[in-house]
């Protein structure tokens, strides 16, 4: 195939958006096409070997068949040009928009599923990832299209509902269902611990932009419904995300002072919280939040006794910072301490602290009216010409020439 690269890097992407992908025949049947944990909820022996052909009709080369069957999800269908026999490239399921409980409960209701089922039914739904019609992997997709078909306004799209494609028979229960249940339940939840450990990766990495995609494709991605009170489950569940956190950060090279701090102000958020929307609103600035901890304060890339002098220097900017103070709080030598220091960051401890220190003095300069003197105590320093002196010195301003410079920008 002229195109295979391109296959391959689509693909690639496809799964980066937790979009299944099959290559299938018009002779494949349901079993070997829908993803397994569909087929284990809803597919039996009547349905499951039900041939694709016969379902969906003929898929026609220089189309992209997009089909919603009857549990709102939704598939691309295309017919690969090129290849030695007819070759369906099956994209999904996804979904639109999220479902809420009355939605389920209407599927539910609409395709005969037994409310033991239910549960299951609304835990599938959080693995799936939702897509708008904006979303920029239908513009990579349309562009694929163009690449194999000849260009721009060389194929079409039909859209196009299903009344039997995917659908699920009447369901009775059975001692056999109840085990698959189970089975059905464990790899959901598998599912699941295996999303959050891939966020908290991205958190111990600082990546928060990582975070976002992965909280983008999910759905409405939240922990089992313990209690009856919506609300209140979605606060408990922050509170095990919010002590999740804690764990990726100190992962992240983060001490645990600054981590202490970002989670004691969180925990006291989430019991303030009293709608749906503002937990999902507080989760975000968490995820958010703890990543930006991550790439300010991680140290991992040093010994441990770096590590902790740095956090030394920055947990009190205003403390009375020397080699020696810093080396007697750890009882080494300040001649090691100070070798140490200058081999693994490239600056020495006194350079550092003055380096921090004028971080810090930025940051009062162009947040409050402090006078410079003020500012100077404030980052522990006494002599105020010492300290506009090394202010200058860094930033090629005085204070109060910083201070009005920002201001006008």
């Amino acid at each position: 195939m002229f195109y295979e690269n391109e296959l391959r890097f689509l693909c690639e992407i496809l799964k980066k958006f937790r979009l299944n992908v099959s290559f299938t025949s018009p002779d494949d049947t349901l079993d070997k096409v829908l993803d397994d944990n569909f087929k284990a909820l809803f597919l039996n022996e009547d349905n499951k070997l039900n041939k694709l052909s016969t379902l969906i009709g003929e898929i026609e080369p220089y189309h992209i068949y997009k089909y919603t069957n009857p549990y709102k999800l939704y598939y691309l269908f295309l017919n690969l040009p090129q290849t030695t026999s007819t070759t369906y490239m099956m994209v999904g399921p996804y979904l639109k928009n999220k479902l809420d409980t009355r939605q389920i409960l209407e599927i539910s209701e609409a395709n005969a599923i037994t409310p033991n089922k239910q549960k299951l039914l609304k835990d599938y739904y959080n693995t799936i990832p939702v897509l708008l019609e904006t979303d920029r992997i239908f513009t990579i997709i349309d562009t694929f299209a163009e690449r194999i078909w000849g260009g721009v306004g060389s194929y079409t799209i039909i859209d196009t509902t299903s009344d039997s494609i995917l659908s699920a028979p009447v369901l009775t229960k059975s001692s056999t269902e109840n085990n698959q249940d189970i089975l059905v339940n464990m790899k959901l939840m598998e599912q699941r611990y295996a999303y959050e450990k891939e966020i908290m990766l991205a958190v111990a990495n600082g990546n928060d932009h990582k975070v976002a995609h992965i909280m983008s494709t999910l759905s409405t991605y939240t922990f089992d419904a313990r209690i009856p009170d919506a609300v209140r489950n979605l606060k408990n569940y922050s509170v095990v995300m919010n002590t999740l956190l804690r764990k990726a950060a100190e992962d992240g090279g983060v001490h645990p002072i600054y981590i202490d701090d970002l989670s004691s102000k969180f925990a006291v958020r989430i019991e303030q919280l009293n709608s749906i929307d503002a937990v999902h609103e507080l989760m975000s600035e968490m995820l958010k939040s703890y990543c930006r901890l991550v790439r300010k304060h991680s140290t991992k890339q040093y010994s441990s006794t770096v590590q902790k002098t740095i956090a030394l220097i920055e947990y009190d900017i205003t403390s009375n910072l020397t080699l020696s103070s810093l080396a007697s709080l750890q009882n080494i030598s300040p001649g090691y301490l100070s070798t140490i220091f200058k081999k693994e960051t490239g600056k020495t401890i006194t350079e550092y602290i003055v380096d921090k220190r004028v971080e810090h003095a930025k940051r009062l300069l162009t947040t409050t009216r402090l006078q410079i003197q003020t500012v100077a105590l404030n980052c522990g320093i006494m002599d105020v010409q010492y300290f506009s002196k090394i202010f200058k010195k860094k930033t090629g301003m005085t204070p109060k020439e910083y201070r009005e410079t920002s201001k006008s920008q």
